[in-house]
């Protein structure tokens, strides 16, 4: 349901500048724009939205003022605001139309809108209940990221030029070292309102396409003087962004008076995709590129260089199960068994495969192990593939754990090599834990993600890191995985790019099962390529070493 109000101005006249000029010099007439109509277009489904419609005969452009202090300059005049204040309020707005020159005319609305949404979990996480300060995560690989505005919800993505991937990356980029001075200080008085203020010690990181804003030279992304003082308002509103619902928090933060978080991009709207009380993962849409979304991971403990996570020194030398591979046909019953159809819900992931135990899908042959995904139609479903798994066969708790594989390629396949709590019937998902050792999207080639769910940190929450490996459909790599009471440490090639702080309060303490599965579209492989027909994971061992 929607409701339609109109209002109309007559001309508000501010000023008409007349100067003295030579007989031969004719005076340009400027028009004040006249007779502003606004009308409002409120949607009456607990959204907030209301769309602004101002019309007036001799304007250029429009301009709103809202407030919570945000402003909007609207061209054709139309705008689309959402008001987050829960429950139903009334607010005035100021609707301004420009004419040549900068004269205007002015109204001030009153609008009604409705608001069924909040968050009060994220304004105690951001704000402690009172006022908390946040960093740049840089200590963690991938705390800026860049990719395509898909749904692809992970900070994975990142721009080689930077070298993003590494921790402290910025610091190394002269053009960059002011980034991480930078506090970001979120407050509430209520436990409902949201205020934010951001201390860049007098320069902030300038995207290339904004160098303009502060008269800027370089061609490339750089730090400016830029004045960020002043407390800024921030409403929270349901997320409308293209990620998937069960791998975004759901909220978006607008901070007003074009606040941003710490690297400008054109955009003071920023999506939550996931929040603790110590690390906020952010995804933002770079305001004059909206095929480009940032990713910007925040932390609480101020990082110092130097200090992240180091890996401990760890030795396992006893082998104590694997399975090679060297024997023609079926799998190893005694290692392996199955996970046959397409589950509830395909797998919990939306997946459009059907998993069989036939030999069209898995198969032992010449000393390696082919997990193969197919188009075909088979019970209902459109592709097959097999999912294998050692539960109540071979189970372990901490070690080394070393696969060596070729991935299948092609977009819509989604490979992965994990392992699952023992305990995970009597304790539910993510409760029981998991720990992904690779997993890989078709359409996002040769970038393998380690990742781990666990209460609190699971599906779109995850701890998740990314490192590209340029041959992983080619040619065969180890990855692996070092699990310990303290740490778990994911490798491919024996080079480390994650590492994961285990303690008691984690369910990584217990007997895990190993799975190899290739599924087939989904949440995280999205949808398959119309010219897919078949591909395979290839694996040429499993073998788990542990301590003396």
């Amino acid at each position: 349901m929607k409701k339609i109000i109109q209002i109309t101005s007559y001309c508000l006249l501010l000023f008409l500048a007349v100067g003295c000029q030579d007989d031969d010099n004719t005076l340009e007439q400027i028009l004040v724009p006249q007779n502003l109509e606004v009308t409002m277009d409120v949607t009456e489904d607990g959204s907030g939205n209301v769309t602004f419609t101002a019309t007036a005969d001799n304007a250029v452009t429009y301009r709103f003022a809202f407030p919570d202090g945000t402003t909007a300059v609207a061209p054709s005049g139309v705008y689309t605001k959402r008001f987050t204040r829960t429950g139903l309020n009334t607010y005035q707005v100021t609707v301004m139309a420009y004419g040549q020159g900068g004269v205007n005319s002015s109204r001030l609305v009153e609008v009604t809108v409705e608001s069924d949404f909040s968050d009060p979990e994220a304004i105690e996480l951001l704000t402690g209940g009172g006022s908390k300060t946040w960093y740049w995560a840089a200590n963690e690989p991938n705390h800026l990221g860049v990719g395509p505005n898909n749904d692809d919800a992970t900070q994975n993505y990142f721009w080689a030029y930077f070298s993003f991937t590494e921790p402290f990356a910025l610091a190394n980029i002269p053009a960059a070292t002011c980034a991480y001075d930078d506090e970001f200080i979120f407050s509430t008085t209520t436990g409902e309102d949201l205020t934010y203020e951001y201390d860049n010690n007098g320069a902030s990181f300038f995207n290339r396409s904004y160098a303009s804003v502060v008269n800027g030279q370089s061609p490339d992304d750089s730090c400016y003087e830029f004045d960020t003082s002043g407390e800024r308002a921030v409403s929270l509103a349901p997320s409308e962004s293209v990620v998937a619902a069960e791998r975004k928090r759901g909220t978006t933060m607008t901070i007003s008076n074009e606040g941003f978080v710490g690297y400008y991009i054109g955009t003071n709207e920023y999506e939550i995709l996931s929040l603790t009380e110590n690390r906020m993962l952010l995804r933002a849409v770079q305001g004059n590129d909206q095929g480009l979304a940032w990713y910007i991971i925040l932390t609480a403990e101020k990082p110092v260089q130097g200090s992240g996570p180091q890996a401990e020194e760890d030795d396992f030398p006893n082998l104590v199960w694997s399975d090679e591979f060297d024997t023609n046909g079926a799998p190893d019953p005694a290692n392996w068994t199955y996970d046959l159809g397409n589950g509830q819900a395909g797998w919990g992931n939306n997946e459009v495969q059907y998993y069989t135990d036939r030999s069209e899908n898995v198969l032992v042959e010449d000393g390696v192990l082919k997990i193969t995904a197919q188009r075909e139609s088979y019970m209902g479903f459109d592709f097959t593939s097999a999912r294998l798994k050692s539960e109540g066969l071979q189970e372990f708790t901490f070690g080394r754990y070393e696969i060596r594989a070729k991935l299948p390629e092609g977009v819509g396949t989604w490979p992965a090599i994990w392992m699952l709590g023992a305990d995970y019937q009597t304790n539910a998902w993510p409760g029981a834990g998991e720990i992904d050792i690779m997993e890989h999207v078709g359409r996002n080639q040769n970038e393998v993600l380690s990742t781990l769910h666990f209460p609190g940190n699971s599906g779109a929450n995850a701890i998740s890191e990314a490192t590209m490996v340029e041959t992983v459909s080619s040619e065969f790599h180890v990855y692996a995985a070092e699990w310990t009471e303290t740490q778990i440490r994911f490798y491919v090639d024996d080079e480390l790019y994650h590492i994961f702080q285990n303690d008691e309060t984690k369910p990584f303490d217990k007997d895990f099962f190993m799975i190899l599965n290739v599924a087939m579209g989904g949440n995280l492989g999205g949808a398959v390529d119309a010219s897919f027909s078949q591909s395979a994971m290839e694996v040429d061992y499993v073998r788990i070493y542990q301590r003396d």
